[in-house]
Order: structure tokens, then sequence, then C-alpha cells
């Protein structure tokens, strides 16, 4: 289940794009009652629960108020902070854009969002962010979204919480990620590289990974429930960072794996660039806090 749509202009419950928004439209109470309602409907007692976007603060604020009801919570591209996405003459911009001129602004949040790619696939999504909200609709749900705050429900979860979260996200920073699994008990973070916000852009196929270890455990290929170095480096990258860890230099690492230098060299650059370091000792330090090692 999802608490909330992954982005301002592409769902929030607002369905056609002539529906007017009731106030109670865009408050996090009223997200949670929805949430309630949709599992009610279900006949769900007991829910895993995924959030994406600002539909991770719906997903968080349920979570905190319903403990009995969610059995695990998973969060993708996720913040508790809004007024921290960014400046407020940053955030007052992209609203102004997206409420005074709904080509540029839809054009402009495209950019956000998708990250890394080519010209036509952003054009075809800001058309259909068009077609599917007014710009004064958009402007209000993009207002909801820096306007969200549930730091203070974080520390309140008592279910077993995955964090999922691109470190280039364009359009909520990976800080404020790390910021959700470190204010959540026992939460497990799983960075991810790349920069799309949306989950099925870039490599989606390490968003599925990540999340398949909670979502369907049996059919993972990990040992534990929740265990970030499957989802963040691969077999040979885990064996190359053991061993960076030792203390080895390429060319020692080489001649124990049977591998060339320039190999070596290629996966250390690798797990930097992944771990997001620009050393081998702040990568081992960070893998060694993901608990990599």
């Amino acid at each position: 289940m999802t608490g909330s749509p992954w982005s301002a202009t592409t769902g929030s419950g607002s369905g056609s794009r002539d529906r007017k928004l009731r106030d109670e439209d865009l408050t996090l109470d009223g997200e949670v009652e929805v949430i309630g309602a949709l599992c009610d409907e279900l006949g769900a007692d007991r829910v895993r629960l995924l959030g994406g976007s600002s539909g991770g603060c719906a997903a968080t604020a349920f979570a905190a108020r319903f403990p009995e009801r969610v059995e695990a919570l998973l969060l993708y591209g996720a913040y508790a902070d809004g007024p921290g996405i960014t400046r407020p003459e940053v955030r007052d911009a992209i609203v102004a854009a997206v409420r005074s001129h709904w080509g540029l602004g839809s054009r402009l949040l495209s950019d956000i969002f998708l990250g890394e790619v080519g010209a036509a696939e952003r054009e075809r999504f800001a058309r259909f962010q068009r077609m599917a909200a007014s710009a004064e609709t958009a402007a209000r749900l993009l207002e909801q979204v820096y306007r969200n705050d549930v730091r203070d429900r974080l520390p309140l979860v008592q279910a077993p919480t995955l964090v999922v979260h691109r470190r280039g996200d364009r359009a909520i920073p990976y800080r404020l990620g790390r910021e959700v699994a470190a204010a959540i008990p026992d939460a497990t973070l799983v960075p991810l590289p790349g920069s799309a916000h949306f989950p099925w852009a870039g490599d989606a196929e390490g968003v599925v990974r990540a999340l398949r270890t909670v979502l369907a455990p049996e059919s993972s290929r990990t040992t534990s429930a929740v265990e970030p170095a499957a989802v963040l480096l691969s077999r040979r990258e885990r064996e190359v960072l053991r061993l960076v860890a030792d203390g080895l230099g390429d060319r020692e690492i080489a001649e124990q794996m049977v591998v060339s230098p320039h190999t070596v060299h290629r996966h250390v650059a690798n797990i930097r660039r992944k771990l997001g370091r620009g050393s081998r000792t702040a990568a081992v330090a960070e893998a060694a806090r993901l608990g990599l090692l």
C-alpha cells in the first residue's frame, strides 16, 4: 500500500484534472484517515505499508498513530522535514512557476523528478502533468509537499522500517532520507546510486531488489530481511571492499583475486561512487556504518 503520490503533480488523490481540491485533501491527518479507511475496506488488520516521496510522510504518520496495524514500513525517496527540502526562495520560485506558467513549471518539475533522461521523455512527462492537473491544483499539492513535517512522529514508529533513497535524488535530497532512517528506531537505510526521484526511472531494478527484501523476503536472495549489501554492492565489489578494509592495495588485491590491477581499480571506483565517498578510507568507514563489512 502507499500513503500518497510520488510527486505533487501525479496523484495525491486529485483524480480528474477538473476536480476541486478541498482543504481536508491537503492535510496529513486527512491522508492518514484515507489509509485507515482503505485498510478497513480491504479487511486488512495489519499491513506492510509503502510510502514514496510525500507519501512517506503519510505512511510514517499512520505507522506512528496505529503501530498495531503496521507490520513493516517501507519508505522510498521519503522525507520528514518538508521545509528542509530546499531554501525558501527556491521553493517559492518553483511554486510560482507552476502556478503562473504551467507549461514552464511542468518542464521544470520534469527535470527535477526524472534525473538523467532524454529531452523527449522529459517533454512527455511534462505533458502528462498538464493533463493530470491544473496549474492551481499542482501548485497547491506542491505547497503541501513543502509543508509536511512528521519529524516528531519518527521516534514513535515501532514497525521494522526500510528506507531506500538515491544519493543524487534531485527532488528530495538524500540527507533527508538519511535523517528519517536515523530518527526511526532500528531503521535500515539502503542508499542507491542515481539521480531520478521516481523509482521506475533510472535503475528501477535496484529499487525493486531493495524493497523486495521486506515485501517478498521468501523470493529474495538475501539472507536477512534487510541486508543493504545485497542491493547496494555486487558480490565482487563486496569481496574487493573487504580486502580494501584489510589495508591491501590494488596490486595486492589483484594478486589475491587473480585479476588485473586495472580491474581492481575499477571496482574500487565503483564502490566509492555507490557509497558517495571520495577516498578509499572514507568508503570503508561508510561501509562499516551501513553494516556492509
